[in-house]
């Protein structure tokens, strides 16, 4: 049975920073590309970026671009996003989600996806 289990979520203040880890168990991280998604109360899932299985490439919306990072470790079959700057915008439920191709996490249709862990940023 194929789990994403996030980690790290919890409260932050504006200006500071959180780091999340998703970590697979199940199957092989190496094989899929990794992307974080939230959604906000009311409001629709948001894609927020995603990094290539071998990390080569990655991509990040324009919000949350310069002050999020992608990176994983593969031999921990594990995903990182580490947020800086942050805003209380960024107050969301954070998903992330595993998928064989790039292009099914931007189409928000990934193999698999996490239970979700709760960020709220306080000012």
């Amino acid at each position: 049975q194929v789990q994403l289990l996030e980690s790290g979520g919890g409260l932050g203040q504006a200006g500071g920073s959180l780091s999340l880890s998703c970590t697979a168990s199940g199957l092989t991280f190496r094989d899929y590309a990794g992307g974080w998604f939230r959604q906000a109360p009311g409001k629709e899932l948001e894609f927020l970026g995603r990094i290539s299985w071998i990390a080569s490439s990655t991509y990040y919306r324009d919000s949350v671009k310069c002050r999020f990072t992608l990176s994983r470790d593969n031999a921990k079959n594990t995903v990182y996003l580490q947020m800086h700057s942050l805003k209380p915008g960024d107050t969301a439920v954070y998903y992330c989600a595993a998928a064989r191709s790039s292009s099914a996490l931007a189409s928000q249709s990934p193999d698999y996806w996490g239970r979700g862990t709760q960020v709220t940023v306080s000012s």
